[in-house]
């Protein structure tokens, strides 16, 4: 390996810009997500409420699994809210990339809960079905429009921020407008019609669209925690402009993954010829960080190596 931090040249973190990111994931000082997280929070939770003494007045097994539903929102919410606070904690001794994977462990738990009630409420839905109960249609449309403007507040409150907590806990508010779309059309219809099997229906249609978007989202959050190349980032172009810089003989060990799907992290090894000066060291080194920077990493170590040296530390 090149000592080359014994002339200062290290590349970990090394230019000014590197410097001014230190200060890092947790110095956010005008941030004011979690303020709309904890309203969306206390408005999803009130309204769960109000939803399982509705749906137990009307008993409409739609509007119970909307209860439920809610419950589980509200509990993705409250985590969401905590663990957003604290992924904007500074890093420390114990996190050096900050806190800011703890946004993503909000996501997934939250997307574990809305499998989990999802997954419930289609075993309760499916059997009744064939053996509907009669509902109370006029109680379903009140609430229905009741949940349209309470889950709709929470959606605009969360506008804007976009964390993969928040955008998790967006989604499931979304969803539930959503959901109380699709309830308050087959309420109206069976008002109309006293169809009682368009209840446990509306569960299983409702239920099978959350579940298809939660799979979605547990993809892109497995990516993030197995360390995959961030989406948007074409690992070989970099790598090829990088190479392509005058006096790079080659480049490898290169590594990319990403903290919270915002903020990339990324180390490599550039390899020079044996004669290369101090001076052109250094400008391979500063251009090679700004392709690094345009390609939307936030933070690089790079590793200069003369060609006539074995890595002597295990490149992986």
């Amino acid at each position: 390996m090149a000592h080359v931090h014994q002339h200062g040249l290290h590349g970990h973190s090394g230019s000014h810009a590197d410097h001014a990111h230190h200060h890092g994931p947790g110095h956010h000082h005008h941030y004011d997500g979690t303020g709309s997280l904890a309203t969306a929070f206390f408005l999803n939770l009130s309204f769960a409420l109000i939803e399982f003494v509705g749906g137990w007045y009307t008993n409409s097994l739609a509007i119970l699994s909307d209860a439920v539903h809610d419950l589980g929102d509200s509990a993705a919410l409250g985590l969401t809210w905590y663990f957003e606070k604290v992924s904007h904690k500074a890093r420390d001794q114990t996190y050096t990339y900050g806190y800011r994977r703890w946004s993503v462990a909000a996501a997934l738990f939250s997307s574990l809960i809305l499998f989990g009630g999802s997954a419930m409420i289609l075993t309760e839905a499916i059997p009744r079905i064939w053996n509907p109960e009669p509902v109370m249609a006029p109680g379903m449309i009140a609430l229905a429009v009741l949940g349209l403007l309470a889950n709709g507040m929470a959606v605009l409150k969360l506008k804007g921020h976009d964390s993969p907590g928040e955008k998790a806990a967006r989604l499931h508010l979304l969803e539930d407008v959503l959901g109380w779309v699709v309830v308050l059309v087959g309420a109206v219809i069976l008002h109309f019609t006293h169809w009682n099997w368009l209840d446990p229906l509306l569960s299983v249609i409702v239920s099978l669209y959350i579940l298809r978007n939660v799979i979605i989202n547990l993809k892109g959050f497995s990516r993030i925690l197995l360390q995959a190349v961030p989406e948007g980032v074409d690992l070989i172009q970099l790598q090829t402009r990088i190479e392509g810089l005058e006096g790079v003989d080659a480049v490898h060990d290169l590594h990319i993954w990403t903290l919270d799907s915002s903020r990339h992290v990324l180390s490599l090894h550039i390899v020079v010829a044996a004669e290369t000066s101090r001076e052109q060291l250094l400008n391979i080194k500063y251009a090679a960080k700004e392709i690094i920077r345009t390609a939307g990493i936030g933070h690089d170590t790079v590793e200069m190596e003369y060609a006539d040296e074995a890595c002597r530390l295990e490149c992986c």
